[in-house]
């Protein structure tokens, strides 16, 4: 089991980046999948999550707006298009998922234990 996330890079304010994490090991029809985010000094914060069995999303209210999660289960991989983003928004990104059938907002709220690598975003003029 293996998650593989990329995208990540050095983008302007006002713009926007589309993360990926390929998923290995297992389908995506039935496990919740998220993106979380950390700055160094700082917990890890969840952006959003989706349960794959229902495609229902979850976005803690200080991620709604400029993020949206997707999947595509062809492709075993699940997407974050982040739009409008902010010097804030400098971070590693890491997909996660529990295996199981949490809901998104249940994965959002734990401390999954499947980790992809992270991909650093960096927001700066």
């Amino acid at each position: 089991v293996q998650l593989q996330a990329s995208g990540g890079g050095l983008v302007q304010p006002g713009g926007s980046l589309r993360l990926s994490c390929v998923a290995s090991g297992f389908t995506l029809n039935r496990p919740a999948i998220g993106w979380f985010r950390q700055v160094p000094g700082k917990g890890r914060e969840a952006v959003s999550c989706l349960s794959t069995n229902n495609d229902i999303t979850y976005y803690p209210d200080s991620m709604k707006g400029r993020f949206t999660i997707s999947a595509d289960a062809a492709k075993s991989t699940v997407y974050l298009q982040m739009d409008n983003l902010r010097p804030e928004d400098t971070a590693v990104y890491f997909c996660a998922t529990d295996l199981g059938q949490s809901s998104s907002y249940a994965l959002c709220h734990s401390c999954p234990p499947i980790w992809g690598q992270g991909t650093q975003v960096t927001v700066s003029s």
